[in-house]
């Protein structure tokens, strides 16, 4: 069976747009591949976050995926920390990653350009932690959004990199993947762009959010004036708010908004209200238990430490092979 792995950042609290467009298909791939999800914690320290708040998300974003769907039972779930087999393989390969191919990386230069005071060496070699981390288990597909594609072929540079220059054929090349054709992008509130953490707080709906945040929130989102001829198109930011509605929403009420938007008649108000009360009705089984799953914290500890065990035991047996086919031995 083929292997997929991916990792997300704990860098604060999953919103809609994390949902759809990637936990929902971690739960159809853990049904047909061997999967390795983790909490990628190390990643996040490029940020210098505050100790409780890194220990805090990542116990939200663990509770998150479980609460989302993903079983500890037919899927690999771990905190990239507990392997310490990963940070070792990301050793080996910065031996063998150059500073011209890191310093051209995009999201390098983006980092340089918008935190200046604060450029450090994790930055640089981050695309060779992204390698170590999938690798480590020789995944062959790796699901990853646009602004990773490029770290995905440097993976699969420092993969090739490494065998010809030992004369192995040690690491697949890894590529990026979808379960689905298409996946399903959640816009934000604020009539532009996606949703996403780093476009402001009030742009998100948070999977955590109370049912009177999601509301407020829902009813500030940006619309325009109002269509004035019929049939008109539909300006961005309602377009927004109809593809939030296709997510969360019955097909005859998204059929008699858009009706009511061709004829002239639509009232924001009475279509915020309404995506509001979807919303909360969507999101109230995975908030509770969230909730409740942040309460157990023996339950996460024991699924956790199970992880750690199943992705050591795979991760181990990569580096006895690298170590051994660079020349590292024991006496």
């Amino acid at each position: 069976m083929e292997i997929v792995v991916s990792g997300v950042r704990p860098t604060g609290h999953l919103h809609l747009g994390n949902y759809f467009g990637a936990i929902r298909n971690f739960v159809k791939m853990q049904e047909r591949y061997d999967c390795f999800f983790f909490v990628a914690d190390y990643h996040s320290l490029t940020t210098q976050p505050k100790p409780a708040d890194l220990h805090a998300n990542v116990k939200e974003v663990l509770a998150t995926y479980l609460a989302c769907g993903l079983n500890p039972e037919k899927t690999v779930l771990y905190v990239q920390s507990d392997v310490p087999e990963i940070a070792e393989l990301f050793l080996l390969l910065c031996m063998i990653a150059y500073k011209g191919e890191l310093e051209r990386a995009t999201t390098y230069k983006d980092k340089v350009a918008r935190q200046q005071d604060n450029i450090n060496a994790g930055l640089l070699t981050y695309p060779v932690l992204m390698a170590a981390d999938v690798i480590i288990h020789k995944a062959v597909k790796v699901p990853v959004g646009k602004d990773q594609e490029q770290h995905l072929e440097m993976a699969r540079n420092f993969s090739n990199r490494f065998n010809n220059l030992y004369g192995v054929n040690c690491f697949p090349e890894p590529y990026g993947f979808s379960f689905e054709d298409k996946l399903v992008k959640i816009p934000g509130l604020d009539g532009t762009g996606k949703m996403g953490k780093s476009e402001g707080e009030q742009n998100a709906i948070y999977l955590t959010d109370e049912p009177e945040v999601i509301r407020k929130k829902v009813m500030r989102a940006v619309t325009d004036t109002g269509p004035t001829e019929k049939n008109q198109p539909v300006s961005e930011p309602v377009q927004n708010l109809f593809a939030i509605m296709k997510a969360v929403s019955s097909p005859d009420v998204i059929a008699n908004f858009e009706k009511q938007y061709a004829g002239c008649t639509i009232r924001y108000g009475d279509l915020k209200k309404k995506l509001a009360e979807d919303i909360v009705t969507f999101t109230a089984p995975i908030r509770e238990s969230i909730q409740s799953l942040m309460a157990d914290e023996l339950r996460l500890s024991r699924i956790v430490k199970s992880g750690a065990e199943k992705a050591r035991a795979s991760a181990g047996k990569t580096i006895k092979e690298v170590k051994e086919i660079i020349g590292i031995r024991s006496f």
